[in-house]
Order: structure tokens, then C-alpha cells, then sequence
């Protein structure tokens, strides 16, 4: 603007104070500006995301208020992660840009499978976003794996419709297991049963304490406890345990999970969402982690969507971190598969998840963390060239561990591919459970993660 003040030709100088006026709305909010557009409550907006490969679509299904608003109040016109998709608030009468928040979706993941070529299926998706306090135009946005918009809708909310239905408390049992602070400074997280009957709500409450055990005894969630609050919150199931297709088990449950999903035997899912948020009615959350009383192994973690995770199989707790590393740090699974019938990688795409590249921008990723004078491209140590590191791990020296977890470098391998996909370090929490902790490159991005909610 110093530079407009002492421009010469007046011409020019309204030109530029003409087209500032256009792009200044939509810069991203700042931090004091909450208070002047959001009431502090929270807008649950329920859409259904429909299509196949080929097409999908967006449709708006309901609007609901409900309890005090759990998320960010700085940043809000920022995402730290691009995600599969987008949700975006901005001004009516201004344009300008109030709020935005990145997501990843069952469907989505959901398009990637052969069925997706021979059927259009519809999935139920709930997002929500600060109440405001004047009317504002919404914008979601779906994505594809080259990061081009794949479906889109726009609609306008008023906040003063009368059909926004109002959610009221709904009494079920809750317990806090975390206190960091206030919902409006800390990280909210909520851990909700499923598949728990009337009779095992104590059975519940001591699994939601051994997932938070589990979650905060691992760096660098360990030394950044005291920047989350963690709430139990207890629904009933007429039936006890999830469903299994596979064994033609069909259980009566809160949130209708079942093993099958895509029919894979251990991918265990829910796609009711509405059920899930209705369950919470007007408890402040931005994560869920859905508890499912099982002792089969199997879980999932979509990012900034929900983490469900199985509760007595003896793998629980690495499982448990390896998927809300997805769900809250947006992390990608660093294993490999020798072949992919269709990339969920392709090579002229740089992913969005901070542990994976594909070499298009990988200076925007962990280069800086590389050592001087480490070879790029990274060669394997002897060790995993010679060795099936998952069955020795428990055998290897604490300096042999270090040394496969810490060396960051770029090694191929990872994102479901053997080949054109890179990772940060050899083994890591997001590669194979045995591995105890996150490489550095995971868990920078986790504390940035945890930093972008809270300051």
C-alpha cells in the first residue's frame, strides 16, 4: 500500500486499488476476526457423496446446530494439508474467505476399487464448521489422485433459516480422560463405543483408557499431551460386536460397523456417518475415534474423517496409533505392494500426505532433514536387503532399530508401490507395527499438525 501512496499516475494507482479490493476478501481470516463472523456454536452440514469412477456428485442433505465449537479459531482461511477434498466458508455479501478445512472420505477411497467401474454408490458424509452469525456461501470440493476437482457443490446458509434443526444434549454417559484446556484452546477428541451392549459400558470406559494409554504413550504425542483433551463418550448397541459378512454375522449396532469393507476380510468400516455424529449429539469434538468391541483384528483411518479401530486384538495399540497417525496427522502408509493395478500415486502428482513423494516437489516434503552427503535416491541397509525385518524385529539391537528409524533419507518403496513412490526412512510406525515409534519425518509433521490447532 506504501508503494500505491506514492504512485504518480492516479490512473494506474486506482486501477491497483481497484483490483486489491477484489482480492483482498478472499485472504485468509486472521485470528481476531472469529469473534466478528462466528457465533462460537458449531454447523453440522450432512451431504451425500454419490457416483463411480467415472462421475461423482455432491448433494446437501441437512443442516444442524450443534454444541460449542470445538475447532480452530486462528488460521482459518488455512490448510496445512490439501487432503482429497475441501470444505470452504466465505462471506455472502463480501466473498471474502472465512473459514477452510481439508478432509479424506470413504468414497473416495471407495472410487479406487474395481466395483466403482460397475456400480454408482452413494456414502453419507458429515462435516462441521463454526456457526455464523451472517449468511455464507459453502463450497465443498472433491478431489482425484492427480489433485484435480473431481465434484463440487456450492449453496448458500443462512443462519437465521428456521429448518437449521437445533441438536439438543442427548444424556449419554461420557467421562473425561484428558483435560489440556478449554474445547476452544485444546485438541478435542472424542473416543465413542460401538458394539458395546447396555452390560459392557464399564468394559467400554476401560478400553477407551487403554486406547488413550495406548495414542499418548508414543511420542510425539507423549511431551504434547497437555495440547489435547480426550472424552469417552458411551452409547449402547442392542448387539455386541461388530459384523462379519464373511461369516454371516449381522449384528444390531450403534453405528452399523462390519468387517468387508470393499470386501476385504479385515477392513472394518462404518459409513454411517449421520448415526455416529447423531450419537454425539452436543459434545465438542474435532476427531472421533470409533471404539469397536471385537477381538477380530481390524481398524481404519481416514484423515480428518474417523479412526475405528478394534478393541481386544493383540495388536491393538500400534494398530490404534498407525491409524490415527492417518486420521489426525494425515499421514500415508508407508508399506509397498510389488504391484498396483491403479496407482493411488501417480508420478506426475506430488502427494499430499507429508511422509510420501513422488519426487514432483519433494524440497516441499523432508529434504531439509536430509544429512549432508547421503545419497539420493537412499540405498537400503544390508539388513533389510537380506532379512524379513517384520519377523526380526523384536531380535534387533536398540542400535540397529535407531539406525532404521532415524536415518532419514529417500528410499523407494511406499504408498501400496514398490517402485516411484518414496518414504523417509526404512521402517516406521506408518510401515509395520513392530516398528515402536514414528520416523522424525512423521513426527514433524504431527507437531506441526498440533501447532496449527492450538497456535
Amino acid at each position: 500500500m506504501h508503494y500505491l501512496c506514492k504512485m504518480k499516475d492516479k490512473a494506474m494507482r486506482k486501477v491497483l486499488i481497484l483490483i486489491l479490493a477484489v482480492l483482498l476478501p478472499v485472504l485468509p481470516a486472521p485470528a481476531q476476526d472469529f469473534d466478528r463472523w462466528f457465533t462460537g456454536e458449531t454447523l453440522r452440514i450432512d451431504y451425500v457423496f454419490c457416483g463411480d469412477t467415472q462421475k461423482q456428485a455432491i448433494y446437501l442433505q441437512g443442516l444442524l446446530k450443534t454444541g460449542e465449537w470445538a475447532g480452530r479459531r486462528g488460521r482459518l482461511g488455512e490448510t496445512l494439508l490439501r487432503g482429497n477434498g475441501q470444505i470452504r466458508l466465505s462471506d455472502a455479501a463480501s466473498g471474502k474467505r472465512l473459514y477452510v478445512n481439508s478432509f479424506s472420505t470413504l468414497f473416495q477411497e471407495w472410487v479406487s476399487y474395481p466395483e466403482a467401474k460397475q456400480v454408482s454408490r452413494a456414502f453419507e458424509n458429515c462435516f462441521q464448521v463454526p456457526f455464523p452469525k451472517k449468511p455464507v456461501d459453502i463450497e465443498i470440493v472433491l478431489t482425484d489422485v492427480h489433485g484435480k476437482v473431481s465434484a463440487s457443490l456450492k449453496h448458500r446458509v443462512d443462519p437465521s433459516d428456521i429448518l437449521i434443526r437445533q441438536v439438543s444434549d442427548n444424556g449419554a454417559p461420557k467421562k473425561a480422560l484428558m483435560v489440556g484446556g478449554k474445547s476452544s484452546e485444546a485438541i478435542d477428541i472424542v473416543i465413542l463405543s460401538e458394539g458395546y451392549t447396555d452390560k459392557e459400558e464399564r468394559k467400554f470406559f476401560r478400553d477407551a483408557k487403554r486406547a488413550q494409554q495406548a495414542i499418548f504413550s508414543h511420542e510425539p504425542f507423549a511431551s504434547h499431551a497437555d495440547a489435547f483433551n480426550l472424552k469417552a463418550v458411551f452409547v449402547a448397541s442392542a448387539s455386541s460386536g461388530p459384523s462379519i459378512p464373511h461369516d454371516g454375522q449381522w449384528h444390531s449396532t450403534m453405528a452399523d460397523s462390519h468387517f468387508d469393507t470393499f470386501y476385504s476380510d479385515r477392513y472394518l468400516t462404518s459409513s454411517s456417518q449421520q448415526k455416529i455424529f447423531d450419537a454425539l449429539g452436543t459434545v465438542p469434538f474435532e476427531h472421533i475415534i470409533l471404539l469397536v468391541n471385537t477381538p477380530v483384528y481390524g481398524g481404519g483411518g481416514i484423515y480428518n474423517s474417523l479412526t475405528i479401530m478394534g478393541s481386544d486384538h493383540p495388536t491393538f495399540a500400534p494398530v490404534l496409533v498407525h491409524e490415527f497417525g492417518h486420521a489426525f496427522g494425515g499421514l500415508g502408509d508407508e508399506y509397498a505392494y510389488d504391484d498396483m493395478e491403479e496407482s493411488m500415486y501417480p508420478a506426475d502428482t506430488e502427494p499430499w500426505e507429508p511422509n510420501l513423494t513422488t519426487r514432483v516437489d519433494f524440497g516441499s516434503k523432508w529434504k531439509d532433514m536430509i544429512p549432508a552427503g547421503t545419497p539420493v535416491p537412499t540405498p537400503l541397509d544390508p539388513i533389510e536387503t537380506t532379512s524379513d525385518v517384520r519377523r526380526i524385529w523384536s531380535t534387533l539391537s536398540p542400535e540397529q532399530k535407531a539406525r532404521l528409524n532415524s536415518n532419514v533419507g529417500l528410499y523407494e518403496g511406499g504408498g501400496y508401490q514398490s517402485k516411484g513412490v518414496w518414504r523417509p526412512v526404512q521402517e516406521c510406525r506408518m510401515r509395520i507395527n513392530e516398528c515402536e515409534e514414528f520416523c522424525p519425518v512423521c513426527a514433524r509433521a504431527i507437531i506441526r499438525m498440533i501447532e496449527y490447532y492450538t497456535k
